[in-house]
């Protein structure tokens, strides 16, 4: 005969544990153009699916427009991940090292390398649109100024997101490792 007690179901161990988070919904310009332009090109490539293989008979505008907002989505969603700081990086120097003023010229340096760069990707976009005016669109009779002023949009955009966080940094004095890795100790 069995004797022993049965388990409680409170004693059950789990060997995965999910808990729900809070959803934050940010109202950045940037965010709600990308919303916007993502449902959009969804449309258009599904629009160009049914007609081409469905209709049998394709439009030749859904392309052309799906890849000029493809370009416009990616840089618009850079301008995203500028703001949030999560664009790719290699973090592993900056992260072993002990805080020092080393580790904030470091971290400094990044800041103001990639505000430099955003800075020149900026003016050489504002060229780039100067010289497309006199190009126009294969589908439709329009500048390709136009395309190229998207990008452009996007450009000022994560150059305006770094501007805003290497102020931010700066003003911290750039201590705080937190704002490029939320460190976990590994047991």
């Amino acid at each position: 005969m069995n004797t022993s007690p049965k388990p409680d179901p409170d004693d059950d161990v789990h060997l995965i544990v999910a808990t729900d988070e809070e959803v934050t919904v940010e109202n950045y310009p940037e965010n709600w153009i990308a919303f916007v332009l993502f449902w959009a090109l969804a449309l258009i490539v599904f629009l160009q699916f049914f007609t081409r293989y469905i209709l049998n008979d394709s439009l030749s505008w859904t392309e052309e427009i799906a890849r000029y907002g493809l370009m416009w989505l990616a840089f618009i969603g850079g301008a995203v991940v500028t703001r949030k700081k999560t664009h790719i990086a290699v973090e592993l120097l900056g992260n072993l090292m002990k805080p020092s003023r080393l580790r904030t010229f470091l971290f400094a340096t990044v800041d103001i390398v990639t505000l430099a760069f955003l800075a020149l990707l900026a003016w050489f976009s504002v060229a780039i649109v100067e010289r497309m005016h006199s190009q126009t669109m294969t589908v439709f009779d329009l500048p390709m100024s136009y395309v190229y002023a998207g990008v452009s949009f996007g450009c000022f955009l994560m150059l305006f997101r770094q501007l805003v966080t290497v102020w931010s940094h700066a003003r911290q004095r750039w201590q705080r490792a937190d704002d490029y890795v939320k460190q976990i100790p590994a047991d």
